[in-house]
């Protein structure tokens, strides 16, 4: 499962608002190599379901990722920080054994 936090719920629909998109579009999260940790995480807006798609609905939201990378995100909650020193998206994965000082990259 994927959750998705009250406080990154708000901001994606307020992205999604602002970008005009309808309500055909999801959120799409996966994990590629890279970042100083090894893996990095992305997030985007879709509206296209892929082959092999791992799909979860949590807080009215639909969120989906590719099998490969639902390995290293099970149980794994997106979350938003705003303010002065908040750090955008960010992802609260319990999988991780460690994670880069900027919190962009991870390795499990």
């Amino acid at each position: 499962m994927l959750f998705i936090a009250d406080s990154a719920k708000n901001k994606v629909t307020e992205l999604m608002a602002k970008e005009s998109l309808d309500e055909n579009y999801f959120v799409r999260v996966s994990v590629t190599s890279g970042g100083c940790s090894g893996l990095t995480y992305e997030m985007d807006f879709d509206n296209e379901d892929k082959e092999n798609d791992q799909v979860f609905e949590d807080n009215g939201m639909k969120i989906v990722t590719d099998l490969k990378s639902f390995l290293y995100l099970c149980n794994t909650t997106l979350e938003f920080s705003g303010g002065l020193d908040g750090k955008g998206f960010y992802f609260n994965n319990p999988n991780a054994a460690r994670s880069c000082g900027c919190g962009e990259s991870f390795a499990v």
